[in-house]
C-alpha cells in the first residue's frame, strides 16, 4: 500500500467526509460514521503491519471556497503525510437548489482555487495527494446535475494528473453499482450515501491506494 507505517492520513471535504464527526480533530468519534471511519477500521485488517493515523476535517456544506478559507488550520497546521480531498458536490448542487444563491462556484473558480490549494500543499507532503471525484448517484448522464457533476469531476481528473496524485474515481465506482441497482438503494437524495454507499467509497479508496485485500484472510 502507498501509505506507509506511522504516517498520517488526513481527509478533508464536505458532509460526505464530515458524516457527524466530533470536534476538535482527534477526539473520540472524530472520524464520523462514514467512509473515513470505515477506512480507519479496514486498514488494520488489510495492512496489519502498517499503523496509520487517520484524521478527519470534513465540514458539512463546504465548497472549494470554504476549504480555501480554512486550509491553514485544517490542513497545513496538522502536517499530514498524505492528504485526501473529496469536494465538489456542493459546488455543483448550488447551481440547482436555488438559482439566486450568491455562492455558486463556476468550473473556472473551482479549478483555479483547487489548483492553488494543491500548489501550496504538495511540497509539504512526505507521502502524497489523493483526489476523489465528486459524484451524483444518477445513471442517466444526460440528467442536468449528473452532467454538471461530470464536468467538475473531469477537472479533478485533470488536477490529479497535474499533481501526480492518486485518483479515486468515485463516480465510476457508483456507476458500476448502478448498472444493476437503483440509486435509492444507496441515497434517497442521490447525494448523501447510506452505509452501503460509504462502504463503496471506502473500498474504492483503499483499492486506489494499492491495498492487498488478500490480507483480510491472511492477517
Amino acid at each position: 500500500m502507498k501509505v506507509k507505517d506511522k504516517q498520517t492520513l488526513l481527509f478533508i471535504g464536505d458532509s460526505i467526509t464530515d458524516c457527524g464527526r466530533t470536534r476538535p480533530v482527534g477526539m473520540k468519534d472524530g472520524l464520523g460514521k462514514g467512509y473515513v471511519s470505515m477506512i480507519d477500521s479496514l486498514l488494520p485488517a488489510c495492512c496489519p503491519k502498517t499503523h496509520v493515523r487517520v484524521l478527519n476535517t470534513g465540514i458539512s456544506g463546504n465548497q472549494i471556497i470554504d476549504l480555501d478559507a480554512r486550509w491553514t488550520p485544517d490542513v497545513l497546521d496538522l502536517s499530514p503525510d498524505w492528504l485526501s480531498i473529496l469536494i465538489g458536490i456542493n459546488d455543483v448542487w448550488r447551481h440547482f437548489d436555488d438559482a439566486l444563491r450568491p455562492d455558486k462556484v463556476s468550473p473556472q473558480c473551482f479549478e483555479e482555487t483547487y489548483r492553488k490549494l494543491l500548489e501550496s500543499t504538495r511540497p509539504r507532503l512526505k507521502g502524497g495527494l489523493i483526489l476523489a471525484t465528486p459524484f451524483f448517484l444518477e445513471p442517466n448522464r444526460q440528467d442536468p446535475m449528473r452532467a454538471k457533476m461530470d464536468e467538475y469531476g473531469s477537472l479533478v481528473h485533470k488536477l490529479a494528473g497535474e499533481f501526480d496524485a492518486v485518483l479515486v474515481d468515485l463516480q465510476a465506482a457508483f456507476d458500476h453499482y448502478l448498472r444493476n441497482n437503483p440509486s435509492q438503494s444507496l441515497a434517497g437524495d442521490r447525494v448523501h450515501p447510506n452505509p452501503g454507499g460509504h462502504m463503496i467509497i471506502a473500498t474504492t479508496f483503499l483499492t486506489a491506494l494499492g491495498t492487498d485485500w488478500t490480507q483480510l484472510h491472511n492477517a
